[in-house]
């Protein structure tokens, strides 16, 4: 379960930056291609935050869909599999990725 290492990954974001100060939310984006599954990085979290000493912290999650550049057919295209990165239109596999790939912290509400 990989999702316990992001946990722990948010985590090191999150402290410095809180600098001592009781964290409220933390906000991720998270891309389709990184293959997490939400309910195990929820789980994760409530047992990080309680060892990190933010107890309180909420996790609030948003997902970016998978989109690709196709270097054939010259189109943009959603993909709708995580496992599969081919064109939807021409099915060619010479696809740059655009969006999808993302994990980040975006914000965290403090008080």
């Amino acid at each position: 379960m990989h999702e316990l290492s992001l946990c722990q990954a948010i985590a090191g974001v999150v402290k410095p930056y809180a600098d001592g100060r009781h964290v409220d939310v933390v906000r991720v984006r998270i891309g389709a291609l990184r293959q997490v599954v939400p309910e195990s990085l929820s789980f994760c979290w409530t047992l990080v935050r309680d060892f990190e000493d933010m107890p309180d912290a909420e996790l609030e999650l948003e997902f970016v869909a998978a989109e690709v550049h196709c270097r054939s057919c010259g189109r943009r295209s959603t993909v709708a599999s995580q496992w599969c990165l081919l064109c939807p239109l021409c099915e060619s596999g010479d696809v740059e990725v655009l969006r999808g790939d993302e994990f980040l912290v975006t914000s965290l509400d403090v008080s």
